[in-house]
């Protein structure tokens, strides 16, 4: 990755973020914003790109998972992320504030006020215009995804995984992407030598 990357959101700053969207024009829709970002690792145009036939289950109710299909993915990257309980329940609310033809399986998750699809550019500069609103100093559309892939780097050992599974939730082809993504953390490396 060139350049600077963007700053992991801190549990804290995550709060902040999910407080301030509860007073947005668009609460519901803004809030899975945020938490397809974070809990999902999905990328800006991932989420532009998001269907209600990526996350609903064959009874027409949300599923268990996303299926980012590889026509919005970045290089074809195609992949299932199972939902985090908060996303889920994210998605039903927003779900039942929809109308019946908004849910049809080609129809976008994430829509402009006007209803249609918002383009990548847009999310973009939403998270821009959130994260700018909070004084999160180096924040961009990419932090939700690397706090995604560094709190799943970092608890993988819990769940019996390892780095080529967030590898794969993260859609990445390559292992040396994925760590390229994950945050150090001083106080865990202080722990760790001391455990050796």
């Amino acid at each position: 990755m060139l350049g600077r990357q963007a700053k992991t959101l801190s549990p804290a700053a995550l709060a902040r973020v999910l407080t301030r969207v509860r007073t947005h024009t668009f609460p519901v829709r803004d809030r899975v914003m945020v938490l397809l970002s974070v809990r999902s690792g999905l990328r800006a145009g991932e989420i532009a790109g998001l269907t209600w036939g990526m996350v609903l289950d064959a009874r027409g109710g949300v599923g268990q998972g996303i299926s980012v299909r590889s026509s919005i993915a970045k290089k074809g990257s195609g992949r299932r992320v199972p939902l985090h309980p908060d996303l889920r329940r994210a998605l039903i609310a927003l779900k039942r504030q929809a109308l019946t033809w908004d849910l049809e399986p080609d129809r976008p998750v994430i829509v402009s006020a006007r209803g249609q699809a918002m383009k990548p550019n847009s999310i973009v500069n939403w998270f821009v215009t959130l994260y700018q609103s909070l004084d999160l100093q180096g924040c961009s559309s990419h932090s939700g995804r690397r706090t995604f892939i560094t709190n799943a780097a970092r608890q993988a050992h819990r769940a019996g995984a390892s780095l080529r599974d967030v590898q794969l939730l993260a859609g990445h082809r390559s292992i040396e992407t994925t760590q390229g993504y994950i945050d150090g953390d001083s106080d865990a490396q202080r722990k760790l030598v001391g455990l050796i």
